[in-house]
């Protein structure tokens, strides 16, 4: 299994976004170490157009593939990115059976996470692919979302009756922020997540997605509470 980092210099969000400091450390270096501790992985890749998170993340222990300035635009997809490395590698003549997409700004996300979620996996030879994710709150159920009409009144999104017992209600999931995919390399042509995907179910604390400067101030909240501890590499950040 091959895990890939996918870590573009250009962010709108927070500038910088993915070397921007958080607990004294980049935030890519979080992914990095879990991934480095993880039991599950081969090889640690960061994909990057970026010299400076280049050399971050090989500060960090990561192998780092530059890629080209056309699969690092706004619009360019992971999806691509991840084909571009596969292609690298085959050059070298490594071929992993398994990517792992592994979103640098998902800091909580841990290396029990990474293990647990390749277990489960590996636990069903016929799965496509897997997904992180987390159950919503009852109250976001679609059957229970509503939109404003013309007239400024609110009704259904969905056509018919709306149950207001939680217990008539499904269980529902959503992507977390994408802090894992997984995608076996026969099925990376067509897609990231798809096929027969398997959900690995992730608890809203440590889903955090660092998109904008919200993110950042709750996630150093979260790390201020908790106490780290400074290795040589988050000093050096530091100072």
């Amino acid at each position: 299994m091959l895990a890939v980092i996918p870590a573009r210099g250009g962010s709108k969000g927070i500038p910088r976004k993915n070397i921007t400091l958080l607990g004294g450390k980049p935030l890519i270096s979080y992914s990095i170490e879990a991934a480095k501790r993880s039991k599950s992985l081969d090889r640690v890749i960061v994909s990057t157009d970026d010299d400076e998170i280049a050399k971050v993340s090989r500060d960090f222990g990561a192998e780092v593939l530059m890629r080209p300035a056309h699969l690092s635009q706004d619009k360019s997809s992971t999806h691509s990115v991840l084909l571009h490395v596969v292609e690298e590698l085959s050059k070298t003549q490594y071929n992993p059976k398994v990517i792992m997409t592994l979103q640098p700004t998902s800091p909580f996300r841990t290396e029990k996470h990474i293990d647990e979620a390749a277990a489960l996996f590996y636990s069903d030879p016929s799965a496509d692919s897997l997904v992180s994710c987390v159950q919503l709150p009852h109250q976001f159920h679609p059957r229970s979302v509503m939109v404003q009409n013309l007239n400024g009144y609110l009704e259904p999104f969905f056509k018919g009756s709306q149950p207001t017992r939680r217990q008539d209600k499904n269980t529902i999931y959503a992507r977390n922020g994408a802090a894992i995919y997984i995608t076996r390399a026969a099925s990376l042509s067509s897609y990231i997540f798809g096929g027969r995907c398997l959900p690995y179910i992730m608890d809203m604390n440590d889903s955090i997605d660092i998109d904008q400067l919200s993110d950042l101030l709750e996630a150093e909240q979260r790390i201020l509470k908790k106490g780290s501890v400074r290795t040589d590499q988050t000093a050096r950040y530091s100072n």
